[in-house]
């Protein structure tokens, strides 16, 4: 008899917690939230390095950084730039006019140091101050290195991001390679790679492997993550347009699966 008094109670803590090793609705939904995030914060440090890329490789330091001043002031007029050697302060939103690139509207500061500038390698140094697109901030810094042949770029980072609208922060680290989609640059960039950071659970590790992103969108549109959580799960994410505002996330572990859609502001939801 009191074995059976004991059932209910049992049943309860399955339902509440999940089956050992059984993926949660809960915890997938964790996975998603956590990564969209981290996925924003890249994305904006994406944008925000890509628009200091426009100069000629070879030549000295100090006119490659002369070349991406005079590149960020015709995209945006909104920054104030003090440009010191080979270093760039910028402002943003500190002068009026135009201050958005590839989806994101800057504020904030950054810094770019051009340290080395020849045809087998380009080493760029990026600081950032509370740079900001409304939707999340980061701070940190980056080393980026490319050369005039590779297609590709190296992206090294440090960096803590703050999603605005409820203070959620991260902290962490990554070491990817970038390069253009088929449609360009412009249309945005595969990434393959590793970030590692601690969130509002614990820490989170993911390997990137061929996934494709758009300069705005909030996760990739194509392609796949694996990704340790702080619950001692393996999880899988699969990741597939469904239309122009909206991407589908499949989380897998081994013994279950859900589907969840991402819109374009962050925002996560079952299918």
């Amino acid at each position: 008899m009191r074995t059976l008094s004991y059932l209910p109670v049992l049943a309860l803590l399955t339902l509440l917690v999940g089956c050992p090793g059984r993926l949660t609705a809960a915890e997938a939904a964790e996975a998603v939230e956590e990564s969209s995030i981290a996925t924003q914060s890249a994305a904006l440090m994406g944008a925000s390095i890509e628009i200091s890329t426009d100069f000629t490789i070879g030549g000295a330091v100090r006119d490659a950084a002369a070349e991406v001043r005079a590149a960020i002031e015709s995209q945006l007029p909104c920054a104030e730039i003090t440009l010191e050697d080979a270093t760039l302060t910028i402002e943003y939103g500190a002068l009026p006019g135009y201050c958005s690139y590839r989806g994101h509207t800057f504020s904030g500061s950054h810094s770019i140091e051009v340290s080395r500038n020849e045809e087998a390698a380009v080493v760029v140094h990026h600081n950032w101050n509370e740079l900001s697109n409304g939707r999340v901030s980061v701070s940190g810094e980056a080393e980026v290195t490319w050369s005039r042949v590779e297609r590709s770029r190296h992206v090294v980072h440090e960096l803590t991001w703050t999603r605005l609208r409820d203070g959620r922060v991260g902290v962490g680290s990554g070491d990817r390679t970038q390069r253009p989609l088929d449609g360009g640059i412009s249309e945005g960039i595969g990434v393959d790679g590793s970030r590692t950071w601690d969130g509002e659970s614990g820490r989170w590790d993911l390997a990137i492997d061929g996934v494709e992103m758009r300069w705005a969108d909030p996760v990739p549109q194509s392609g796949s993550w694996t990704l340790d959580t702080p619950f001692d799960k393996s999880l899988r994410l699969d990741f597939e347009r469904i239309d122009a505002d909206t991407i589908g996330v499949t989380v897998t572990n081994a013994r279950r699966s859900f589907e969840f859609r991402v819109n374009s502001v962050g925002a996560v939801s079952r299918r």
